[in-house]
């Protein structure tokens, strides 16, 4: 029997991951032996419909397990699919006679990359919608019966649903969204983002003020025309990259409308499974060769830490200007459980985009800040003003989700843990107006002060969102000597952030710890405390800081310090003199001005309260450069003289061959002074490596009123470990150190060492610097770092380390 228009097989529905209940988009949907098929829309969306006899419709996509459902004749009706992962390994690609199809298209993509890349634009700008949600998911049994987490098993039972009907449980923790307008121009490039509305509802998420400035579509923009993407700091090679096929194996799947576009269906996978690249399918128009769609993933075999699976699918359209641009993109990222007895996470992002305008920049000083939030971003947080401005609504389980993160804040446990959590990130004790802590320093023992118990306080954005006071109180049971500071900022500008404080303080510290230049190594600093001081002193301390972001990128600072230094050791030196005769001293007192210069190009910022914080650069170096004063005789202060450092730091990226990272710096000191206020380099006598250390050089083994260094650190990801079978397993990966630092000594600043300190300090010898080569492994155990350090000169100085294995415990994905 012959169906006729009006008896037709009609089938929509939607297709969906049965682990995360997240639509599956580019999905295949075809009626079962026919070729009537289509691909599900970016919401997993889809409608087919025909007039042959059919009893079965089947959804396949790449990665999952293919499934079939029936279906009734003759009628219209509402199909859903949940698709498992495909566990299974990829099967070999065979290869025929002849060049493969698919490497003929990779290379008209890259011939018109330049007319397809969105970086060909002079300026672009777009309306943008963005979504985040973060759930607690593969809850163990052995975990749910915990007494913990008996007291919400009745909310996580209810959550179970939110999957889908073959899916798993996830408890929901997060979710936000927000609309933004967001800019962009080239020469010079610069971004910027205003959010205009936000909602954030999240454990734990009172203010969310910085939050706020990370649901924003900044920090979810991929470019695959890139060769390189930087995705949770890493670096992955694209499958559309100009040197792709050394990573990947190409298979030309198909041809099919997409949308308007006629495209080339190219499925792709890693040749080799623990290289950071993907897995998965791209869309390539068979006009102009553009980037329609993409689907990729990064499994588990890839050389990552706590990563089960990321996910990123995006589409894009063809805009003014001939360039294509992402109109929808989503991303998961499933990071893994640590334990048998633990959950993992999923974070799931997406943003959809609309509204484009091309090449009219504005000018420079109108991407000032990359990041701002309007002040009512989050006065209208009810359902029926977010229904005006989403570009599309929010599903039933969306809406779900917000209903179960209220349920979740109101439960007393959680709201414990939240609070622990909290201290453990921050330091401190959130008290409301206070923060208590920092408590990174609450205690510590050394062989001055013997037991030293400290705490502190400073003020919240709560108390004043202009004004921060704080202060610490220590005491040491050795020394019976108490220890304070105390201290008052002024934030005077958010706009260009500038701030002003006043600090007063009396403690104990170490000859060579720099303070300033160590301001941002809470940890060493801490840690410093700690042990035997070798070359400790007794300080009282007031200082006076200035700052000012004068133009983006550019900072400037002016800083007063006035100090006292008495000696916990033998210390004497002879006072600088203009006629030869030298009186001697332990003790001094010194003042000094400082003005400081900054520049970092496209670093980045978001304000936490009342701190602002640096996210790093990304291309751009940071060059400081600091000129300081001493002047004599303010309160007694006993020298004069004039000094100039200067640093360069930057992230290097090779690629395929790792990333780097290198600071190069250098001092000058163009007067007399004695040595504690010259430059004593940082040594280490301790088994753990130290970034900010000369890991075999003793302490205060050399000092210098004149130096030039260089520290750098490779990290070769997996890129040979990866290679070997029985290594690529472990996930270990290797790495290169180079330290060295080259200087000397005037010979005015030599005579002012006494006999009594010659033979506990050095210097560096005029074209001879010291060295120190390392070699390593990372990735122990996800945690562990083991180095090899190889000194190579100054060989013959006393108690000299010529080899050292020094081991370290870091965090890196």
């Amino acid at each position: 029997m012959a169906f006729s228009a009006f008896s037709q097989t009609i089938v929509k529905g939607k297709v969906t991951d049965a682990t995360t209940g997240d639509p599956l988009p580019f999905a295949n949907v075809v009626f079962v032996g026919t070729t009537t098929g289509i691909t599900t829309d970016f919401e997993g969306n889809y409608q087919l419909k025909t007039s042959t006899p059919v009893d079965s419709i089947k959804v396949t996509s790449v990665g999952y397990q293919t499934k079939a459902k029936a279906i009734t004749r003759g009628t219209t009706q509402t199909v859903n699919f949940q698709l498992q992962e495909d566990v299974t390994a990829l099967a070999e690609v065979v290869v025929l006679a002849g060049e493969n199809p698919a490497f003929e298209i990779l290379r008209r993509v890259d011939k018109n990359r330049k007319y397809n890349d969105k970086r060909k634009l002079e300026a672009y700008e777009y309306d943008t919608y963005t979504k985040i949600e973060i759930d607690v998911d593969n809850i163990s049994e052995k975990l749910r019966q915990k007494k913990t987490m008996r007291k919400i098993t009745q909310v996580l039972d209810s959550v179970e649903r939110m999957a889908g009907e073959d899916g798993k449980p996830i408890l929901p923790m997060f979710i936000s969204e927000s609309v933004s307008k967001f800019y962009f121009r080239d020469n010079p490039q610069l971004r910027y983002e205003n959010i205009l509305h936000s909602k954030i509802s999240g454990v734990g998420i009172e203010d969310g003020t910085l939050v706020t400035q990370f649901i924003g579509s900044s920090f979810q923009e991929y470019n695959f025309y890139q060769n390189w993407l930087n995705i949770v700091s890493k670096e992955f090679i694209s499958p559309i990259a100009d040197g792709g096929r050394m990573y990947y194996e190409y298979d030309l799947t198909d041809s099919m409308y997409v949308g308007d576009h006629y495209c080339y269906r190219l499925d792709f996978f890693p040749k080799s499974p623990q290289d950071l690249a993907f897995t998965g399918t791209v869309w390539i128009t068979k006009e102009g060769y553009a980037l329609k769609q993409i689907d990729v993933t990064i499994g588990k075999q890839a050389n990552l830490n706590f990563i089960e699976k990321i996910k990123i699918q995006q589409e894009l359209e063809k805009v003014e200007g001939g360039a294509w641009l992402p109109i929808k993109n989503r991303v998961l990222i499933d990071v893994s459980e640590l334990t048998n007895a633990s959950a993992g996470m999923l974070a799931k992002f997406y943003t959809s985009n609309k509204n484009f305008t091309v090449n009219k920049p504005h000018e420079a000083t109108f991407y000032q800040h990359p990041i701002v939030m309007a002040e009512d971003a989050r006065l209208h947080e009810e359902d029926s003003f977010w229904d005006t401005l989403r570009h599309e609504p929010l599903t039933d389980t969306e809406k779900n989700v917000y209903k179960m993160i209220d349920t979740l804040q109101n439960i007393p446990v959680v709201k414990t843990y939240t609070d622990i959590i909290k201290i453990v990130v921050n330091g401190y004790y959130d008290a409301g107006k206070i923060f208590i802590g920092p408590y990174i320093g609450l205690f510590a023992v050394n062989n001055i002060e013997g037991f030293r118990l400290q705490s502190g306080f400073k003020t919240s954005y709560d108390f004043s969102g202009r004004w921060v006071f704080g202060g610490q109180l220590g005491y040491g049971f050795k020394d019976e000597r108490f220890k304070y500071s105390a201290f008052v900022q002024n934030i005077l500008s958010r706009d260009r952030w500038t701030t002003m404080s006043v600090r007063v303080r009396r403690d104990i510290g170490r000859v060579g710890i720099d303070d300033e230049i160590l301001a941002d190594n809470y940890l060493f600093l801490a840690a410093q405390r700690w042990g035997v001081f070798r070359k400790g002193y007794y300080f009282d301390e007031a200082r006076f800081n200035f700052q000012r972001e004068v133009w983006k990128g550019f900072s400037q600072r002016i800083a007063f310090k006035y100090m006292t230094f008495e000696p916990t050791f033998d210390f004497t030196y002879r006072k600088p003199s203009e006629g030869g005769v030298y009186d001697t001293a332990s003790r001094f007192q010194n003042a000094e001005v400082m003005i400081e210069s900054r520049w970092a190009r496209d670093e980045l910022f978001v304000q936490d309260g009342n701190d602002r914080i640096s996210l790093g650069t990304s291309k751009w170096p940071i060059i400081t450069v600091r000129y300081t004063r001493g002047i004599k005789g303010i309160a007694g202060s006993d020298f004069s003289y004039n000094k100039i450092r200067l640093s360069f730091y930057k992230r290097v990226r090779f690629g395929p061959l790792g990333v780097g990272y290198m600071n190069v710096f250098g001092e000058y000191m163009f007067d007399q002074a004695p040595y504690p206020l010259l430059s004593p380099h940082l040594g280490n006598q301790t088994p753990v490596y130290t970034s900010a250390t000369f890991n075999l050089m003793r302490y205060g083994e050399f000092v210098s009123d004149r130096y030039v260094g260089l520290q750098y650190q490779h990290h070769f990801e997996g890129l040979l470990l990866n290679r070997i079978p029985l290594m690529r397993k472990l996930k270990w990966r290797l790495l290169g150190t180079a330290n060295l630092i080259a200087g000397g000594m005037s010979k005015a600043n030599q005579k002012l060492v006494t006999a009594n300190e010659e033979d506990g300090i050095g210097y560096l010898t005029n074209g001879k610097p010291y060295m120190e080569l390392g070699y390593g492994l990372e990735n122990i155990f996800k945690f562990i770092r083991v180095d090899f350090i190889h000194r190579l000169s100054y060989l013959d100085n006393p108690d000299v380390r010529k080899f050292g294995v020094l081991v370290s415990f870091q965090f890196s994905l």
